[in-house]
């Protein structure tokens, strides 16, 4: 009976860690952070709830109920606010004005919605760095908005893996999208705003994510973490979305630069063209005056030339005399 009761304590304070450690979200300190809390379903949403969890107590940081005004501790005043709340009640991501060490921690953020009950999102906040700068890719893997995208990570053969983690890795965050118990056959509803599907079946070689209907916000670094008993696996996969419409844009914007470029080629030869014609022009009349004098100096005849003597020998010759008058002699 002892025994029982101590296998009972262990395991009670074993899920208790476990709760206590477990987080959707892991976000690093900046003193602008936002804490992303979207409820993904059509429920109809009653009340949410902002705490700060330390250890076994729930400090409370802001509760909003769409019947009452919002409700903000005394120690936040001024210190958070919620950007998208105008929006709809569905998004109540908590934003920070001025954060500082002492908000590194484990956040939770609680809806009440009906028929749903409670949708708990937890998030962990460490100190600042980057994410993304410690993960390289090991594979690329594109697609257009709208399909399907199906990401593939291989698992070890030789060692059972009992458990199976995908992660989409930022800059400043990393969401868990999906947690698979292959041993038990049970995984984790994600909390990230995209829905996302994971396989989870024992004895599988490979784990796949799926994305439906891809759109350009899902364009990231994905990392599957196995878990044999060697070790953890890690592969990560870089998703690009290509925008669809943006390639057409720049296919349009390129067949107009080259009719744009044709037609300044185009134009330029034809005003080379006509400089040319026009100089021509220019050079012609320049030529005809010269023409002019050296027919001028051929026909010129030279005193010399037969030709003028037979036209002298023909033509009559007129001399014009003085006359003058007769004055009578003087008489001596």
């Amino acid at each position: 009976m002892a025994y029982l009761t101590l296998l009972l304590a262990i395991l009670h304070v074993h899920k208790a860690l476990c709760e206590e450690t477990f987080w959707d979200t892991t976000v690093w300190l900046s003193g602008t952070m936002t804490l992303e809390c979207v409820y993904p379903l059509m429920d109809n949403l009653t009340q949410v709830e902002w705490t700060k969890i330390s250890g076994k107590e729930a400090v409370t940081i802001a509760v909003y109920n769409p019947n009452h005004s919002m409700y903000v501790e005394t120690n936040y005043l001024g210190r958070v606010h919620f950007p998208n709340s105008t929006q709809g009640f569905h998004n109540m991501s908590l934003s920070f004005y001025d954060a500082s060490e002492a908000d590194v921690g484990t956040y939770s953020c609680l809806f009440h919605s009906f028929p749903g009950g409670r949708w708990e999102k937890k998030i962990k906040v460490v100190q600042s760095g980057s994410f993304a700068a410690a993960v390289s890719p090991n594979s690329y893997l594109s697609a257009e908005p709208g399909q399907n995208v199906t990401l593939s990570c291989q698992l070890q053969r030789s060692q059972p893996v009992q458990h199976v983690i995908w992660e989409k890795v930022q800059p400043h965050q990393v969401d868990i999208l999906a947690s698979c118990d292959l041993s038990q056959r049970t995984s984790y509803m994600s909390k990230y705003p995209r829905q996302t599907w994971s396989n989870c079946s024992h004895g599988s070689t490979q784990s796949v994510l799926i994305i439906r209907d891809a759109i350009a916000a899902d364009s990231g670094l994905y990392r599957c973490r196995s878990e044999p008993s060697t070790g953890e696996k890690t592969v990560v996969i870089k998703l690009i979305i290509t925008d669809g419409g943006a390639s057409k844009h720049f296919v349009l914007l390129i067949a107009g630069g080259s009719v744009s470029l044709f037609l300044v080629i185009l134009i330029i030869i034809v005003i080379i063209f006509y400089n040319r014609r026009r100089k021509r022009q220019v050079r012609i009349p320049l030529k005809e005056p010269r023409d002019k004098q050296n027919k001028v100096a051929t026909n010129c005849r030279s005193p010399t030339s037969p030709i003028q003597s037979v036209d002298d020998e023909t033509e009559d010759i007129y001399v014009n005399y003085p006359t003058f008058s007769r004055r009578p002699k003087p008489r001596l």
